[in-house]
């Protein structure tokens, strides 16, 4: 370490609270700490301590929880859930480009930031950033692989941009997609994927409720509706078991959704932001049990088991 003033070598000269070797000057008596690794950004947190705050993050536990298992401030967590949510964004629009795919199915998961839409107070109508914030989400049948997402409103304009992020992320080779009964997909999917798809709608038909349900119960399916689309879709493998069985993963796996609790997120940028973390990990680095591999190495667009630190790199 060389004094910046009197440009001479300075002597050792203890620890800093955090570890760091400090130096002092001779001469001008000056004090310099040796310089901070950083983890994310320009934050200061070692990697051990950020990547297990990930793992929890991941494996469901909230802001909160966290905090006491690691000692690290929730305002710390919450930067550092951003910085690793964009990094992760990043990612998937960088490895999951024209990947071969032969079935797809679509859903949209529902959520809500701040207050549920029934509840925003006259002023908050019009506010897009509180209320209901559904996650599309479309996902490879064979591979698990979850191709493309997007958050927004339950509407045409979400649903467009979904669809275009969809065309993005397959090749041009035919494949087959099933979505439920949301009427925007016709128009989105004909527009977009037109020259790559065989399309079909399942549409499940609920039964009313009866008298003495409770109010949270779900509703019974009372038949479903097969509606092919475009194309030619083979009947045998119209199907929305697996996106729905990934909503389910995702409500176990994000703290966030986990239904009738305070845990929903206050903040748009933060919903996105573990979205975009879950979905990541879910490709790269979580061991599908029936596929034994990441849907990624299944997909052929990794050739190993991801660890938090490279998804973070």
């Amino acid at each position: 370490m060389t004094c910046e003033s009197c440009e001479v070598s300075c002597q050792r000269f203890g620890k800093h609270r955090n570890g760091l070797r400090r130096f002092r000057c001779p001469l001008c008596k000056r004090t310099y700490t040796e310089a901070h690794q950083l983890t994310l950004g320009d934050m200061y947190l070692s990697h051990e301590k950020a990547q297990l705050v990930i793992q929890l993050l991941i494996e469901g536990n909230s802001i909160r929880s966290t905090q006491r298992i690691t000692g690290v401030d929730q305002n710390t967590i919450m930067k550092l859930l951003v910085l690793a949510g964009k990094k992760c964004e990043k990612l998937m629009g960088r490895m999951i480009v024209n990947v071969p795919v032969k079935d797809i199915e679509c859903d949209e998961i529902w959520g809500f930031v701040q207050k549920k839409e029934g509840h925003k107070a006259p002023e908050e109508a019009h506010d897009e950033s509180i209320g209901d914030a559904y996650c599309f989400v479309a996902i490879e049948r064979n591979t698990k692989l979850v191709l493309n997402f997007a958050l927004g409103r339950r509407s045409k304009a979400t649903t467009d941009v979904f669809i275009e992020g969809l065309r993005h992320a397959t090749s041009s080779q035919n494949f087959q997609i099933t979505t439920d009964g949301f009427a925007p997909y016709v128009k989105a999917i004909s527009d977009t994927l037109a020259d790559r798809v065989d399309f079909a709608q399942l549409i499940k038909v609920y039964r009313s409720g009866t008298e003495g349900e409770g109010r949270y119960s779900p509703a019974e399916i009372s038949n479903t509706e097969v509606v092919p689309v475009l194309g030619n879709p083979d009947p045998a493998r119209i199907c929305t078991s697996i996106v729905e069985r990934q909503n389910l993963t995702i409500r176990m796996q994000m703290r966030r959704l986990t239904r009738l609790t305070n845990g929903f997120s206050k903040k748009w940028e933060n919903l996105w932001a573990a979205y975009c973390l879950h979905f990541a990990y879910y490709n790269f680095c979580r061991i599908h049990r029936t596929l034994r591999v990441t849907p990624a190495m299944e997909a052929g667009i990794a050739d190993h088991v991801w660890d938090i630190a490279e998804l973070l790199a």
